[in-house]
């Protein structure tokens, strides 16, 4: 199975394509994952841009959490929903739903997502992310129990934060989601938020611990499901994700060179 690791454009949006596409390149990154103008013809700029690197793009669809009743919601998700899959990505990467949407509601932007994959013959995975309809695992198992199709973006940095835990205490919620999991978002997170200060630091060896016992699993049963290649995209975001410095506000570590270091270890342990 060929292990593929992307590059977050979010933290670099301020950058033109081309300065962050050689960064992409000069780091060593199989792909850059982030979201698409919806302008057809940026849209159609940047995947060029990214094919003539020799790179390979996910699509993130995020832009739904501006939109908190249903209705508009499901309007945006169809409309970002196509124009992602019209770039023909590897897969594109969804935030759907709220959390506080009904099960019904849910199910019908599930349903939407999985049609539109469909028409385009593009994949459609939905990010484990908190507000979304996955924000906990409470929320997330009775959709996959009447949805076993459901494919999942793991960023289970969201879970810990939303349960308070490094999930010990729930290794059935993890049995049940881990074989859904198509892509995943390396970032490493703690009982008290979605992002530690720094994973490399001995303060945070048991949450980079548990993260990684979490991602083997899920290569792990990629390649007995004969998978042919998996994804992995390093995320550590810039403030308020990265913490800042009471007063100046200054970061307390880089989170590009952050990601950098991910991609260095994601490297040696499944190469």
């Amino acid at each position: 199975m060929q292990i593929k690791i992307f590059a977050a454009q979010w933290g670099n949006n301020e950058l033109p394509a081309p300065v962050f596409i050689e960064r992409v390149k000069a780091a060593g990154f199989d792909g850059i994952e982030m979201s698409l103008p919806l302008d057809a013809a940026q849209r159609d700029d940047w995947t060029r841009q990214i094919a003539d690197a020799g790179l390979d793009l996910i699509v993130a669809q995020w832009e739904t959490v501006f939109h908190p009743s249903f209705a508009p919601h499901k309007a945006a998700l169809a409309e970002l929903l196509h124009n992602a899959c019209a770039a023909k990505p590897l897969h594109v990467n969804s935030h759907t739903g709220k959390d506080y949407f009904t099960p019904e509601q849910n199910r019908e932007l599930l349903e939407l997502a999985a049609d539109i994959a469909r028409q385009h013959g593009v994949p459609i995975v939905h990010e484990i992310h908190r507000s979304r309809f996955s924000g906990h695992p409470m929320l997330l198992l009775p959709y996959l129990r009447h949805m076993p199709e459901l494919r999942l973006t793991a960023d289970l940095s969201h879970w810990c934060c939303a349960c308070e835990s490094l999930l010990e205490d729930q290794p059935e919620t993890l049995a049940q989601t881990l074989p859904h999991v198509r892509h995943i978002h390396a970032r490493v997170g703690h009982p008290q938020g979605p992002q530690v200060s720094d994973f490399r630091a001995p303060e945070a060896r048991a949450a980079l611990a548990a993260h990684l016992s979490w991602w083997d699993e899920v290569i792990r049963l990629r390649r007995a499901a004969g998978a042919a290649v998996m994804t992995l995209t390093p995320e550590f975001g810039p403030a308020p994700y990265t913490q800042t410095l009471p007063y100046t506000q200054q970061q307390v570590s880089d989170p590009w060179q952050q990601n950098v270091a991910m991609l260095q270890l994601l490297r040696q342990r499944y190469a």
